[in-house]
């Protein structure tokens, strides 16, 4: 331990990768407050442009499976992290996280990097690896390749990860306050062993100082080891909601779940499926031995019912720091932009309205970055609703992910099935469509103010079809666009001048204060 304290007076230097999503996203304020510094690997790092923490750190372009920019991010780096994955990037993300792990891990060592850190998952003792799910054989494997490698590395393995905004709290939360009687799958009565995300948080920072002669994997879990069920009682009870009743039934396969929790919860079902695949086998921890080097403070790590507690006050509080959607990346770099000319991708359809608004440009403003999740789409709330239907039933993310915070975005926010791909404050929203669609979509809305002073806004639709279907798909929604976009800028411009943005969230933050509240968890 005198090696580790000695270690703890270093200010290292960190690569982070993942620094996007939801683990990553709050893994780097922890850093720097443990004085360390941060330099974020990221393919977009516009997308951490917003974060209140973008200006103390460094951030670099580059992709994990790119052995030059890895290189080149690796630069000068005492502890990498390794928080990405290919999970639901098609059947061949098996072979993506191989190839950008041993890229990672080579590129490690050329640069001299004194220790590796990986977040993995919890995999079950006894069990035959070729009988697992793909997402845990995958996150095995990319374990057992920086473990093989000559850098020394730290291997966390987490079962599900309790914390506002995680994949499997919102799972676990959709589940259990919308169906009061529920028939499941019989992964139901599987025990896992959850932790909660600010437990993971602190054996991440912790493992940057370990010695340099562990290079190993360790089981990180909470206190209390649970099934599905006994987990979403608790939420019901926690919540103030009826006692739930739940039916397993032995038919409803990994896939057939999965489309029913992607129907039921925010969560799409291409998630979804190795989330639930995941829950097949019990995973229990068989060691605690990261306490060793990482120290727990005392009631630490926390119990379920206060991990659960925590989440939820997050989530009444719209203290949501990151979210499960934060990581999605809606299309490759070399996707075209809005604002290209013709010749970088060819046709390049638009619906253009425009009208002068009696509100000031900030009121109108507020109403522009107010938009989606319970505020809603200002036009034919049906069509919204069945455009989103149709989606998640083929697999697509539909408008359930809502919003990370109910009055302001960042770039990178998730918003219902659209993200912020850009946002100038008072000016201008470009939001780039993530439902399923044969081509690119986007939406801007701008608030301008013309030569007479008066404020207008202006809103442009506009789409990149792919083939010929994605030709027709244009013309064949095209007649509907007078009624749903010309609606919505209509709408927009009543709502500024009524002032119904700021009614609207005083009265959800009002519903939110009658609700019961949790257990109280200092912080």
């Amino acid at each position: 331990m005198a090696a580790n304290g000695r270690q703890d007076q270093q200010r290292l230097l960190c690569l982070v990768t993942g620094a996007s999503g939801y683990v990553g996203g709050r893994l780097v304020p922890e850093l720097l407050g443990a004085g360390h510094r941060v330099r974020c690997l990221a393919r977009t790092p516009a997308k951490l442009r917003d974060q209140p923490w973008a200006s103390d750190v460094e951030s670099v372009r580059g992709d994990v499976t790119d052995p030059r920019s890895v290189a080149e991010a690796m630069r000068g780096v005492d502890v990498a992290y390794y928080l990405v994955h290919a999970l639901g990037s098609g059947s061949g993300f098996e072979d993506t996280d191989r190839r950008a792990a041993r890229v990672f891990a080579q590129q490690a060592y050329e640069a001299g990097v004194r220790r590796i850190v990986y977040l993995g998952g919890l995999t079950p003792r006894g069990v035959p690896e070729r009988t697992l799910s793909p997402h845990l054989r995958s996150r095995a494997e990319v374990g057992r390749i920086f473990l093989d490698a000559p850098v020394p590395a730290t291997v966390l393995r987490a079962a599900v990860v309790i914390g506002s905004g995680s994949a499997s709290f919102e799972m676990l939360r959709y589940l259990t306050e919308r169906l009061p009687v529920m028939v499941t799958p019989s992964w139901v009565h599987t025990r896992t062993q959850p932790i909660a995300i600010r437990d993971v948080l602190h054996y991440l920072v912790g493992s940057a100082t370990m010695p340099d002669n562990v290079d190993r994997a360790f089981d990180v879990g909470g206190p209390d080891v649970l099934t599905y069920r006994e987990m979403m009682r608790r939420y019901a009870t926690m919540s103030g909601l009826r006692r739930r009743i739940i039916v397993p039934v032995p038919v409803l396969t990994p896939g057939l779940s999965s489309h029913w929790v992607g129907l039921v919860t925010p969560v799409p079902a291409a998630l979804a499926r190795p989330l639930t695949e995941s829950l097949r086998h019990e995973v229990v921890c068989q060691e605690h031995d990261i306490a060793r080097y990482v120290p727990d403070a005392p009631g630490r790590p926390l119990p379920f019912d206060e991990a659960l507690a925590l989440a939820l006050r997050r989530v009444r509080e719209a203290q949501v720091v990151t979210r499960w959607s934060s990581a999605s990346v809606p299309g490759a770099p070399s996707d075209p932009l809005p604002t290209d000319p013709d010749w970088a991708g060819g046709s390049l359809y638009q619906d253009e309205r425009e009208l002068r608004v009696d509100a000031s440009p900030e009121a109108l403003w507020k109403v522009v970055e107010g938009i989606g999740g319970d505020n809603g789409w200002y036009s034919f709330p049906l069509a919204w609703a069945v455009r989103g239907w149709l989606d998640r039933f083929v697999g697509g993310v539909g408008l359930r992910r809502g919003r990370r915070d109910a009055q302001h975005l960042r770039v990178g926010d998730s918003l219902d099935f659209w993200r912020v791909e850009e946002i100038e404050p008072g000016r201008l929203l470009r939001l780039r469509a993530e439902m399923r669609l044969p081509g690119l979509a986007w939406l801007e809305m701008h608030v301008e103010t013309d030569a007479e002073g008066r404020t207008r806004y202006r809103q442009r639709a506009l789409f990149h079809p792919r083939g010929l279907l994605g030709h027709a798909y244009w013309w064949s929604v095209s007649p509907f666009h007078a009624v749903v976009f010309g609606g919505m800028a209509r709408n927009i411009g009543q709502a500024a001048a009524k002032g119904l943005t700021t009614r609207r969230s005083d009265d959800r933050s009002r519903r939110i204060r009658r609700r019961r509240s949790p257990r109280s968890v200092e912080h």
